[in-house]
Formats: structure tokens, C-alpha cells, sequence
């Protein structure tokens, strides 16, 4: 079952994690080794969570890669399933 316009990663690491500790972005950044530009990107919408990113974020914060990694997957599906209409793909007939 498809989630309805799951959330980005950013917000689930913004919401759950760093505004409830009251972690800035930057000791957060810090704390997993990247600039705080990377950060930033994927807590604002910008950027992804790549596997290397994934097991970043599990040993700081905790869930395993898979799950940070699925959060991503999740959101990108969600969103190019809004417009596969446009991608010009059509059926193959396969015999």
C-alpha cells in the first residue's frame, strides 16, 4: 500500500530528532561528520539520504540504514509516481 505524500527524510529528522532536543543543524552536522550545508539541504527538502548518509544517521541517531534508506525511497516514489504520466513510457508487448 502506497503512503499518501509520505514526508521527506529531512522533516522526520528535523521533527523527531533535532527539534525535540533542541539540536542545531550545525552540532548535528557536527556529530555525524558532514558540512553543515549537507545537512541542511536534506533537512530542508533539498538533498537525499544516500546510503552513506543512512548509516551516518543511524549510528547518531539511531534505526538502522535500511529504514533511513527506506524514508528516502518512500518519498522518491511518492513523488514520481505525481507524474509518470509524463515520463512517455509505454507498454511493451511481451509474449
Amino acid at each position: 500500500m502506497t503512503m499518501y505524500n509520505p514526508p521527506h527524510p529531512g522533516e522526520i529528522i528535523k521533527g523527531l530528532w533535532l527539534d525535540p532536543a533542541k539540536i542545531s543543524i550545525t552540532d548535528a552536522a557536527k556529530a555525524l561528520a558532514v558540512s553543515r550545508k549537507t545537512l541542511s539541504k536534506i533537512v530542508n527538502g533539498n538533498g537525499n539520504v544516500t546510503p552513506e548518509m543512512a548509516v551516518r544517521l543511524s549510528i547518531a541517531l539511531g534505526a538502522s540504514p535500511e529504514s533511513w534508506m527506506g524514508h528516502q525511497v518512500t518519498y522518491d516514489l511518492w513523488q514520481i509516481e505525481q507524474h509518470k504520466s509524463e515520463l512517455g513510457v509505454h507498454v511493451l508487448n511481451v509474449a
